[in-house]
């Protein structure tokens, strides 16, 4: 998962230093890139040769959106395709394997910003300093802060970000409030930069799985907005509802 990661990264970075990312509309009115399309068929090669009998479901495949499992791979090529498209770096790359519903391993390459974490085999989380080869560098492991309960660090979504998640930001005591693209905000969580991520909007299972695993193994927690009960995958349509990743220390209000 980590070499398929790095390896997309590669293919979309060779089109955003293009400056033809060959946009256009999906059924969805959501933007799809020649970068997406690319990894994507990495991506997804390189997974059914190494786990043939494992399910795939990946963004830009509609016909898996049409599976059903509770064990099984699942990948957003490019999370954060409008952060792409407007040359800001905070897009990613997300490869997650999900077990009876729970994330247990995820990689998240951001390859403009040169960062990426993930669950390595020994277990934990962990991030890995570049530059990146065939073999692993110097890694860092990942933990959760132990916050200032009066002064929460809040990251929110930079492109999606609303009212709503204004509001329910605003049942806190924030210290500090940063906005960053794609699975980035579970990342600076689990690295101990943030403290609290919450998303009131649309996002889909391949958004978040990855850096779900990465923030659980850091010692985070992800649970839904609405009765804060554990969040789990393998859901009907592979859609979310309102969540909340964060440290296990803060006392989580419903919304």
């Amino acid at each position: 998962m980590r070499r398929l990661a790095l390896q997309a990264g590669e293919a979309i970075l060779e089109v955003y230093h293009s400056g033809e990312s060959g946009t256009r509309l999906k059924a969805d009115a959501s933007p799809v890139t020649l970068a997406d399309e690319a990894a994507d068929r990495l991506i997804s090669a390189g997974l059914r040769a190494d786990f043939p009998d494992l399910a795939l479901i990946t963004e830009e495949q509609a016909e898996s959106h049409e599976l059903q499992a509770s064990t099984f791979l699942i990948v957003d090529p490019l999370d954060g395709t409008k952060e792409f498209v407007q040359r800001r770096g905070d897009f990613t790359v997300n490869i997650a394997y999900v077990e009876n519903g729970v994330p247990q391993l995820g990689v998240v390459y951001a390859p403009a910003k040169g960062r990426l974490f993930y669950t390595p085999a020994t277990g934990g989380a962990v991030e890995e300093e570049g530059p990146f080869t065939d073999q692993p560098g110097a890694l860092t492991p990942l933990r959760v802060a132990d916050p200032d309960l009066s002064a929460l660090r809040v990251v929110a979504s930079k492109s999606h970000r609303d009212q709503a998640t204004d509001d329910y930001i605003a049942g806190y005591p924030t210290g500090d409030l940063k906005s960053a693209g794609s699975s980035l905000k579970f990342c600076l969580v689990a690295c101990g930069e943030a403290d609290l991520y919450p998303r009131c909007g649309r996002t889909m299972e391949w958004d978040t799985a990855a850096g779900d695993a990465v923030l659980r193994a850091a010692g985070g927690v992800m649970v839904h907005m609405e009765d804060l009960r554990p969040f789990t995958y393998g859901k009907p349509g592979w859609e979310n509802g309102f969540f909340i990743a964060a440290a296990p220390q803060i006392p989580l209000k419903t919304g």
